[in-house]
C-alpha cells in the first residue's frame, strides 16, 4: 500500500496579503500623511484597501495587466501607498522614480521600463512635463493627493487621480499570479557608478518583510507608530509599508517635508514610537530639538542606515532624544535590509551594523574572490546571498552573482567574533597612491567625529607622481574648527603619514544623493582632477 503524505494549503506569498490582513484584522489602524500645507490626512487600513482596489480597477481600464510596469514619481503620502498596493496587487510592476534626478535621467529609466503611466505628487507635475517631452511612450500622468487639478491634454494626458476614482468599483481580484512574479523595479542611487535596475518579486519582498519584523531586527509591533522618513522611491522605503500593514502598526508619512521642525511636530502630534531614515534626517531633528528645547517622549527607537554616523553624534542623539539607535547596513540589491543591530546590543558603536537575520548570509573574500580562511576579525570584500538578494540586474542577461550564488556588494568589511558586521569602506572608493591603497572610510570616520564637522568625504585627486593623492572635503558648522591643520592633525598617529590628505576643501553643503549618501561621483567630477 502506497503511503500518502499529508500536505499544506497553497498560499502564494503575494504582497496584497499584507494589506488584506491589515484591513481584516487591524481595520482601525491608520496611515497618516502630513501634507505640504501643514494639514494631516488619515485613512484606516480598511479604507485604504478599498481605495487601492479602485485604483487597480482604473488601471485595468487603462490596459494595465500582469507584468505591466507602472511608474511612480512621488513623496511618502497616502496616495503613493495606495498606488503601490494597487499596482502590485493586480500583478503590475511598480517602477519607483527618484524625484531628485534630472528629467533626462528619469526618461532614460522610463525608456528601459517602458512604463506608459506614471503617478506623481502635485508639486512634481512640472518635472513630469519635462519627462513626458522626452518619453514618447508615456501616455498618462495621474496626479496624487489632490482633487482640484486642471487637466492637460496632448501626447501625454495629465489629470488628477481622485475624480477618476469616483465611478470605479472595487471588484478587482488581487494576487491571481505566481509569488515569483516581479512586483517592483528600483534603480540604484548611482553614487559610485551608473544606476542599475533591481527587480523585486512578491516572494522576495514578502520574505524580506517577515525578516525585518523579527525581534532581532526592526521588531515592529501593532502598538508602534512608525515614521517612514526614508523615501518610498528608494528600495520600497526599506519595506516599511509592507511591514506596518503586516502587523497593523500605524504608518506615519511625512510627505516631502523632512526638516527638523516638521518632523518634530509630526512625531509629537502622532505619538511616533519608531523613526526610520538616514543620519542627515535625525541630525536635523536633533538640531531643532536642541534649539527649541522641546521633548519628544513617545519616540523610543531610531533605525538608521544609508550612511555612517560619527560615534559622538550618535551618543548625542540618543542622549538628547532619549532613544535607542539601531544602526544598519543594506543595499538596493538586498531589498534593501542586510543587517540591523538589535536594540539590546551592548556595543553602541556607530560603525557596527549588527548580525544578519535568517535568510541572509555573508562571506568575506580577498580581491580575487577567494574566501578568507579566517572569517572573523579580518577585513575582506563583502559578499551576500539570500532570498531577497538580486541575481540579475534589470535588462541584463548576465548574472550579478558568482557560480556559488554570492553577490559582490562592493563593500569592504569586518565581522567580529559575535557575527556583527562593520563596513570599513567601499572598494570603489579606495585610492591607489604610489601603488599602495588608502581607505577613505578610515579617514572620514576620524574627521567626522570632530566637533563641528557635519560631513566628511575623502576622494582621490589625480597626481602626476603618485597617480592619486587623497583630498579631504568637509561640511562644517558655522562655529566649527577654522584651521585646516587642526583637521589634519586629528589623523596623525591614527593613520599612516602618507594617508594624510594633501588638501582640505570646505563645502557650504556636501552634495548628497536622495538616499542621504554623499555623492562621490559628483565630488570626483568637481574636485578629482589636478
Amino acid at each position: 500500500m502506497q503511503m500518502i503524505d499529508g500536505d499544506v494549503q497553497s498560499f502564494p506569498l503575494t504582497l496584497n496579503q499584507f494589506l488584506d490582513h491589515a484591513a481584516k484584522w487591524c481595520p482601525k489602524s491608520e496611515v497618516v500623511t502630513a501634507l505640504d500645507d501643514g494639514s494631516i490626512t488619515r485613512v484606516t487600513y480598511s479604507d485604504l484597501r478599498t481605495r487601492s482596489l479602485r485604483v487597480s480597477a482604473l488601471l485595468k481600464s487603462f490596459g494595465v495587466e500582469q507584468g505591466t510596469r507602472v511608474a511612480t514619481l512621488a513623496w511618502n503620502t497616502q496616495g503613493h501607498v495606495e498606488a503601490w498596493f494597487a499596482i502590485m496587487g493586480m500583478g503590475g510592476i511598480c517602477h519607483t522614480l527618484n524625484p531628485r534626478l534630472t528629467a533626462e535621467q528619469l526618461s532614460q529609466m522610463l525608456h528601459q521600463s517602458e512604463a506608459r503611466i506614471v503617478f506623481v505628487s502635485p508639486d512634481l507635475v512640472p518635472l513630469a512635463r519635462k519627462i513626458s517631452a522626452l518619453s514618447p511612450q508615456l501616455v498618462d500622468v495621474l496626479v496624487l493627493d489632490v482633487v482640484g487639478f486642471e487637466g492637460e491634454t496632448g501626447s501625454t494626458t495629465i489629470q488628477a487621480l481622485e475624480p477618476l476614482l469616483a465611478g470605479q468599483g472595487a471588484d478587482v481580484m488581487w494576487g491571481q499570479f505566481p509569488e515569483t512574479a516581479p512586483c517592483g523595479l528600483c534603480f540604484t542611487s548611482g553614487t559610485t557608478g551608473a544606476p542599475k535596475g533591481v527587480t523585486y518579486t512578491h516572494r522576495s519582498s514578502y520574505l524580506h518583510t517577515l525578516r525585518i519584523l523579527q525581534a532581532e531586527v526592526m521588531a515592529i509591533t501593532g502598538r508602534d507608530r512608525v515614521l517612514a522618513a526614508v523615501p518610498m522611491f528608494h528600495a520600497n522605503a526599506w519595506g516599511l509599508p509592507f511591514a506596518t500593514a503586516a502587523v497593523g502598526a500605524g504608518l506615519i508619512l511625512p510627505g516631502r517635508n523632512l526638516d527638523g521642525a516638521s518632523l518634530a511636530k509630526l512625531i509629537a502630534a502622532e505619538g511616533v514610537t519608531i523613526g526610520v531614515g538616514v543620519p542627515t534626517v535625525w541630525l536635523g531633528l536633533l538640531e531643532y530639538v536642541e534649539a527649541s528645547g522641546i521633548e519628544l517622549p513617545s519616540l523610543e527607537r531610531i533605525i538608521m542606515g544609508g550612511a555612517s554616523l560619527a560615534p559622538a553624534l550618535m551618543e548625542r542623539i540618543e542622549s538628547r532624544l532619549g532613544v535607542t539607535i539601531q544602526t544598519s547596513w543594506g543595499m538596493t540589491e538586498l531589498s534593501p535590509s542586510g543587517t540591523v543591530a538589535p536594540p539590546y546590543i551592548a556595543d553602541r558603536s556607530a560603525a557596527l551594523s549588527g548580525r544578519p537575520a535568517v535568510g541572509v548570509d555573508l562571506l568575506l573574500t580577498d580581491e580575487n574572490d577567494v574566501p578568507l580562511a579566517q572569517q572573523r576579525g579580518a577585513e575582506g570584500h563583502l559578499k551576500v546571498r539570500g532570498a531577497a538578494v538580486v541575481e540579475r540586474y534589470f535588462g541584463q542577461s548576465d548574472k550579478a552573482t558568482n557560480d556559488a550564488g554570492w553577490f559582490a556588494t562592493g563593500d569592504l568589511a569586518r565581522i567580529d567574533d559575535d557575527g556583527n558586521l562593520t563596513i570599513t569602506g567601499r572598494a570603489k572608493d579606495l585610492i591607489k597612491s604610489g601603488g599602495e591603497w588608502i581607505n577613505p572610510a578610515e579617514i572620514e570616520a576620524i574627521v567626522g567625529a570632530l566637533p563641528g564637522v557635519s560631513l566628511a568625504a575623502v576622494i582621490g585627486r589625480s597626481d602626476p607622481k603618485w597617480g592619486e593623492r587623497p583630498i579631504l572635503l568637509v561640511e562644517t558648522a558655522v562655529d566649527a574648527v577654522s584651521d585646516d591643520d587642526e583637521l589634519l592633525a586629528a589623523l596623525r598617529g591614527h593613520v599612516a603619514s602618507w594617508w594624510i590628505p594633501d588638501a582640505v576643501v570646505r563645502l557650504e553643503k556636501m552634495p548628497l544623493a536622495a538616499t542621504g549618501k554623499i555623492d562621490k561621483l559628483r565630488l570626483r567630477a568637481e574636485f578629482g582632477k589636478a
